[in-house]
C-alpha cells in the first residue's frame, strides 16, 4: 500500500497531526523530527514549513479526510509521533484520543497508552505483553502455524531444515538468510529453546529480504517498513509493538533484556523511518508473511523484484545488509 497524499491534502494532514501534537507546551523537538522526515521522504514537500502550516482541530481534519485509508493512516502517524513524547502526558493522550474519534478510527493502541497515563507503566506494560503475545502468534512462519513449539528441548529438525539452506546456491535467498545470522551473530532458530522460533523466521526472513540491519533504528523501520507495504492489521501492530519496545520505553519482549527510549531522536534515526516507509509504500506485495522455505531456493535479487523491493537511499549507512 503506498502511503502517498494527494498533493492537495498533504498540507491539512500535516496541519492536522501538528494540532495532534501541539499539546503539553507544544510538539518536543523529536516529534517535529520524525514529522519532518515524514513530510520530506514520505510526502516529498521539502518546502513545507511546519512553524507556519495552520494547526488543525480533530474536528476540521475529518473534513479533509473521507477516505477510510487516509483516516488510518492519520492514525499510525499521530500514534508515532505520540510515542515520541517524553514523558508521556495525558493531553497528548487525550488528543489522539480526541482525532481517533473524530475520524472514527479505534484500536488497541488508544488503551495501551491511556493506561499509561491513568493507571502507570506496569499497567500499560501488562496491556502491552498481552497485546505483543497476541500480536507474535499472527507473524508465525505460514508453514509452521500448526507446529507446536516445545518450551523444554531446542527444535533441532527445524535448525537442521535451515541449515540446509547452504546447499543452495550463491546469491539465494536462503544463502543469504544463513549469512544474516553468521553477520549479525544470531542463533538459528531451533538452535536454542525459545517458543517464539517460527515467529523469528519470518522476521528475520523479512530483514533480509528488505536488506535491514537489526540495529535498534533498523528494527523501528523495519516495522515502518512492513506498514507501508501492506497496512493491515497484523503490520499495524507489529508497528505499535516495535514503537512501545523501542520509542516508549515503557515495554519490551521476553528477547530483550530491557526497553529503548527516545530511538528517533538518535542521530538519523527519523530520517530512516521516513526512508523506510517511503520504500515499503513502493513494494507490489507484502513478502513478510509469506512461504519462506519456497522462496528459498530463489536468488535474493529475483525475490526482490518480485515484491518490487527497492534498494535503499544510503545501503552503507550501517541500518542495511546485502545491499553492496
Amino acid at each position: 500500500m503506498s502511503l502517498s497524499l494527494p498533493a492537495a491534502l498533504v498540507e491539512s494532514f500535516v496541519g492536522g497531526l501538528l494540532g495532534g501534537i501541539d499539546v503539553s507546551g507544544g510538539p518536543t523537538s523529536e516529534q517535529l523530527k520524525v514529522l519532518e522526515a515524514l513530510v520530506q521522504e514520505v510526502w516529498d514537500q521539502p518546502a513545507l514549513n511546519l512553524a507556519t502550516i495552520e494547526r488543525l482541530s480533530a474536528s476540521a481534519l475529518a473534513h479533509h479526510l473521507n477516505d477510510a485509508n487516509q483516516r488510518e493512516l492519520f492514525h499510525e502517524i499521530h500514534l508515532t509521533l505520540e510515542a515520541c513524547r517524553h514523558p508521556q502526558t495525558q493531553e497528548q493522550v487525550t488528543a489522539v484520543q480526541e482525532y481517533a474519534d473524530a475520524l472514527n478510527v479505534d484500536g488497541e493502541d488508544l488503551a495501551i497508552f491511556r493506561d499509561l497515563v491513568t493507571k502507570g507503566v506496569q499497567d500499560a506494560a501488562d496491556d502491552y505483553s498481552r497485546f505483543l503475545q497476541a500480536n507474535l502468534d499472527a507473524r508465525i512462519e505460514p508453514s509452521l502455524v500448526t507446529v507446536p513449539t516445545d518450551p523444554l528441548h531446542p527444535e533441532s529438525l527445524l535448525a537442521q531444515k535451515l541449515q540446509a539452506f547452504s546447499e543452495f546456491g550463491p546469491g539465494t535467498l536462503g544463502r543469504a538468510y544463513l549469512d544474516f545470522y553468521r553477520h549479525f551473530q544470531i542463533q538459528l532458530p531451533g538452535s536454542e529453546i525459545s517458543t517464539n522460533n517460527h515467529f523469528f523466521l519470518a522476521h528475520d526472513m523479512t530483514h533480509t529480504i528488505a536488506g535491514i540491519a537489526t540495529t535498534i533504528p533498523g528494527e523501528v523501520a523495519l516495522s515502518a517498513f512492513q506498514f507501508a507495504m501492506n497496512n493491515n492489521q497484523v503490520n499495524r501492530a507489529a508497528l505499535l509493538a516495535s514503537l512501545v519496545a523501542h520509542e516508549a520505553g515503557f515495554g519490551h519482549p521476553d528477547h530483550l533484556q530491557q526497553a529503548d527510549t527516545a530511538v528517533l531522536a538518535s542521530a538519523g534515526a527519523a530520517l530512516l523511518l521516513g526512508q523506510e516507509l517511503k520504500r515499503g509504500g513502493f513494494c507490489t506485495g507484502d513478502f513478510s508473511l509469506v512461504d519462506h522455505f519456497e522462496l528459498a531456493p530463489l536468488l535474493l535479487s529475483d525475490v526482490r523484484a518480485q515484491f518490487g523491493v527497492r534498494a535503499p537511499v544510503h545501503a552503507n549507512d550501517g541500518h542495511h545488509f546485502m545491499w553492496l
